[in-house]
This record gives C-alpha cells, sequence and structure tokens, in this order.
C-alpha cells in the first residue's frame, strides 16, 4: 500500500507510462489470465485476424496496468489531479434526472478506469444534491477490502456495499441516493437471465431491472474511458433509460448489454477481459481440451 501511495503523487503521464509497462508485464507473469482474454477476445470479435487479435491483447493488458495506478490516483490523488483529469459528456441527464426527486442507478460495466471513474463522478453528483453508493465485489484479502472500501468512501462521501448487501442497495435508491452498478458480470441463476452479449450466450444481471422496479429509480448509463490524447477521462453519462423497466427481464438484459457493447467498442482494450464471462453450465470455453471432466 506505501508503494500505491508513492505511485499516486507521481506525474500522471509517467504514471500511465509505467502502468503500461506493468501491463506489459503482467501478460507473461499470469499466462492463464492472458488465455482468458484471448478467448474472449476471440468469441467477442471473430472477424479479426490473428495479428489484430494479439495488438488488442497487448493494448489491453497496458490498460489493465494503468487501471492499477488508476486505482492510486483515486484512493491518494489530490482532488484537484482528480478534477483535472476529468472530462463530462452528458452532464445535463444528470441535471434533469437531479429535478425529479428520486435515486438513480449509474449503470455501469467494468472498464479498466472504473474505480476512478467512480470517484470522479462524485464531484458531480454532490454538487447536484446526491449521496454517491458504490456496490463492490468484497475482495478476498481483509486488509485489501479494507482499505478499498475506507479510500472508496473517503472520497465518494457515501457508503460501499457489498453486491450481496441487496437491502443496503434498495434503501439507498429510497433514499434518494445515486448508486453505482456495474451489470456485465456473471451471476447465479436466481439473479440472471441467459442472452446475449456481444454475440455469445451469457449469463446476465437482472439486478438492474428488479432495483429500479422496486424503488422507481431512473437508470443512468455511466461510463469511464482514458481519452486517446493522454489528457485524462470521458465520462460519459448516457440519457436515462426510457420505459425501464419493462415487464420481461430477458428484454431489459439485452437492452443493457447492448448499450455496455456500443462503449465498449468505442476502445475494446479497455474493457475487463479477464473473466470467465461465458462460463455457464453445460459450456466453458474456457477449458483445455486435454482438461480432465
Amino acid at each position: 500500500m506505501g508503494l500505491g501511495w508513492v505511485l499516486s503523487q507521481l506525474p500522471y503521464r509517467l504514471q500511465m507510462w509505467l502502468g503500461a509497462r506493468l501491463g506489459q508485464l503482467a501478460a507473461y507473469i499470469v499466462p492463464a489470465r492472458r488465455r482468458i482474454a484471448d478467448i474472449n477476445l476471440a468469441l467477442c470479435y471473430p472477424d479479426l485476424s490473428d495479428a489484430e487479435r494479439r495488438h488488442l491483447l497487448d493494448a489491453h493488458f497496458r490498460s489493465v496496468g494503468q487501471g492499477a495506478l488508476e486505482t492510486g490516483i483515486c484512493w491518494w490523488g489530490s482532488q484537484a489531479k482528480v478534477d483535472g483529469l476529468a472530462h463530462v459528456e452528458g452532464l445535463h441527464h444528470l441535471e434533469d434526472a437531479a429535478t425529479r426527486g428520486r435515486g438513480i442507478i449509474l449503470l455501469s460495466a467494468h472498464t479498466t478506469s472504473l474505480e476512478l471513474g467512480v470517484r470522479m463522478a462524485q464531484k458531480y453528483m454532490a454538487e447536484l444534491g446526491f449521496q454517491t453508493t458504490a456496490m463492490y465485489k468484497p475482495p478476498k484479502d481483509p486488509v485489501v477490502e479494507r482499505v478499498m472500501r475506507t479510500r472508496r468512501e473517503a472520497h465518494i462521501g457515501g457508503a460501499s456495499i457489498a453486491d450481496s448487501d441487496v437491502v443496503a442497495l434498495l434503501n439507498a435508491l429510497r433514499r434518494g441516493d445515486a448508486v453505482w452498478y456495474a451489470a456485465d458480470q456473471k451471476a447465479g441463476k436466481r439473479l440472471s437471465v441467459v442472452v446475449d452479449f456481444f454475440g455469445q450466450r451469457a449469463r446476465t444481471h437482472v439486478a438492474v431491472s428488479r432495483m429500479a422496479k422496486m424503488t422507481k429509480a431512473a437508470v443512468i448509463p455511466f461510463f469511464t474511458l482514458r481519452r486517446d490524447d493522454g489528457r485524462g477521462y470521458r465520462l460519459i453519462i448516457k440519457p436515462p433509460l426510457a420505459d425501464f423497466p419493462s415487464d420481461d427481464e430477458a428484454a431489459d438484459a439485452r437492452r443493457i448489454n447492448a448499450i455496455i457493447e456500443s462503449v465498449v467498442n468505442e476502445d475494446p482494450a479497455q474493457y475487463f477481459w479477464l473473466h470467465q464471462r461465458f462460463k455457464r453450465k453445460g459450456y466453458n470455453p474456457y477449458k483445455r481440451p486435454n482438461a480432465s471432466r
């Protein structure tokens, strides 16, 4: 953690250079994760040649390494530095939502800059009168979990709630909070439906539909991507989802997946491809051909 603080104080461009080098190293230190990412890219972008996919895979690992240093900026960087890196698109959608007196679900996805994006969003949410609550999956290491939770809460002014604590998430929305929720990882059968994601069948969360139905919260897509010019980040805020939720959870899930796909396609290297997203009962594209059953 001490090294993370030291790195968080470096100039931004140097941080991104170091992060990219860290990612290049990680690609060879964790070959199992590289293999998973390669399989995901082959499934989701079948039209790429082998050379194009390898190029994208290398860019992805550089992005993952940069994301690691961005987490340090999020946890220990000065507010002035964070504010200077944020470039907002579509703020008027949040401003309009603030006049309606309801909670907001900030529908997001696991881009490599997501941790920093949560902190950047807090400033704008606070100015509009929202307390921000962030959903997270607690790490197995209790020390890392404690640091993650305390540093997040120090900057977002609200709470970090475990993704399993549904009651707390619902209560936050009923209070009129803004809840950041990434809906792009696989879920158990009880909280998911199987629909297409990048042309592949995947277990997809229905929690957003259910939370919106139970709390009348607005659902506003919110994503963070690194700018191409190296001058910080795009905070992408899209219009609230109209007529959402519907009576068809599968249709809602397909709609959410389509939104996520459209953002990922802007810069696929910045999406987090390291999870076994498409593994489900009876189908495992990540299994080695000679692996035992």
